[in-house]
């Protein structure tokens, strides 16, 4: 990267990526814990991620997390989980003051490593199960985090699009488990899966700030020990026989009408066509100025929103707008539209550029942080390619319109779900 070299370093069962930069004033260090989205333990690695934030064996619980975290100069902790493609994945990060900035000169980067080390293998667990009452707790809070995305109408309408356009495909799979799936979960059950985490998971840990690598790698490897393995990759499927678009319409009490339209790009990171797909994406429906925006929102005032966003690892594009249930399907004919418009090359070289503009300035603001550096430098991990900031740069600036228009007609629709209103 531009300012930053990534240093790959493979240990035992652990991939460390060390980014030395003068760019931030803190060292930043994200595990990422990747595997394949099943049915069976979406739920239990959703309420993992809850519980190994609750409490370990020398913090038991939060309130003692916080206060060493207070300690070291006011570290940050947290745990989240991400679908990528049809990979799930744990990060679990921590931001840490750089000792070389403070007066008092500290190991806090060793402290941090620690802590982390503490979190991951020490958890609050007594025979070979987690401690009951966090569990009860933790579970009732995840209900709670999987029942309010049924009451945000934008974030179901999306799940239901993605529930239908992928039914047989783990990508429907909810980030965050199925409600159903919790009340079995038990102590011991977790603690189980909690084991295989450890023991198949692909590990990759990012440390990024002012610091010496070799040092960095030496207290890595006195701090962690993951066991060898070698981690389950998903088959890249691309084949879907789908032969016409399906329509999918749900009718519930609701202000207003959420229509969302999935197409297959079968584009993915990495792929010679990866940096035209976001170029088309700028320009049908990603940014302010797109076809969709002024379009179906600016010029026929149809829509409260509507954007277009790319699931890169995954080969999908996902349209999402909000509007009234009687104009579905003036919208739904507009959307369709900007679509041909695109694959005829009904756009401008001004419109290019302007896309070209956004793009670049929003991958730098993306590498302006560590999470966001992080972010980037994942991708590689997760499509096994390597793409860099300047390939990235790059690429983007090569793309021409014929590059675009090709891509625009690779595209193809898959499933349009409408929730309606009772009024229709």
């Amino acid at each position: 990267m531009a300012n930053a070299q990534e240093i790959k370093v493979k240990k035992g069962g652990i991939t460390y990526h060390i980014i030395p930069t003068e760019k931030f004033k803190t060292n930043t260090l994200i595990f990422k814990f990747k595997a394949p989205l099943r049915k069976e333990d979406a739920t239990k690695r959703a309420l993992l991620a809850n519980v190994l934030q609750s409490g370990t064996q020398q913090y038991p619980s939060r309130a003692n997390m916080r206060a060493y975290l207070e300690d070291l100069y006011g570290a940050s902790f947290s745990i989240d989980l991400q679908k990528k493609g049809e990979y799930h994945i744990i990060s679990i990060s921590m931001e840490v003051a750089n000792e070389q900035f403070l007066s008092v000169p500290e190991p806090l980067l060793d402290k941090a490593l620690n802590f982390l080390h503490e979190v991951i293998f020490h958890p609050l667990v007594t025979d070979r199960a987690f401690h009951p009452e966090i569990v009860k707790r933790e579970k009732e809070t995840l209900k709670q985090r999987i029942q309010a995305l049924y009451d945000d109408k934008m974030r179901y309408a999306n799940m239901r699009l993605i529930e239908e356009m992928c039914k047989d495909e783990p990508y429907s799979i909810p980030v965050n488990g199925i409600l159903e799936d919790v009340d079995p979960i038990t102590p011991e059950n977790l603690y189980t899966y909690y084991e295989q985490v450890l023991n198949e998971d692909e590990v990759d840990l990012y440390i990024i700030g002012d610091l010496d690598p070799e040092a960095v790698v030496r207290s890595c490897d006195e701090t962690f020990s993951f066991t060898e393995r070698t981690p389950e990759h998903i088959k890249d499927e691309r084949t879907f026989d789908r032969k016409e678009e399906r329509v999918v319409v749900e009718k519930q009490e609701v202000a207003q009408g959420k229509l969302n339209i999935g197409y297959r790009t079968n584009i993915r990171y990495g792929d010679d066509d990866y940096f035209a797909l976001q170029m088309f994406n700028g320009l049908f429906g990603g940014f302010p100025h797109s076809k969709l925006f002024i379009n179906v929102r600016e010029k026929a005032s149809l829509a409260y929103y509507a954007a277009s966003r790319l699931e890169s690892h995954k080969g999908l594009m996902l349209v999402m707008t909000g509007i009234e249930t009687k104009n579905f399907e003036q919208a739904l004919a507009i959307i369709r539209e900007q679509l041909q418009a695109m694959q005829k090359g009904d756009f401008t070289d001004k419109e290019i550029e302007q896309t070209k503009a956004v793009i670049h300035n929003q991958m730098l603001e993306t590498l302006d942080t560590s999470r966001g550096l992080t972010e980037v430098l994942y991708h590689n991990v997760i499509s096994k390619k390597y793409v860099t900031e300047e390939m990235w740069i790059d690429g983007i600036n090569k793309v021409t319109k014929e590059d675009i228009v090709r891509v625009a007609n690779k595209i193809v629709p898959d499933t349009v779900y409408f929730l309606s209103g009772m009024e229709a």
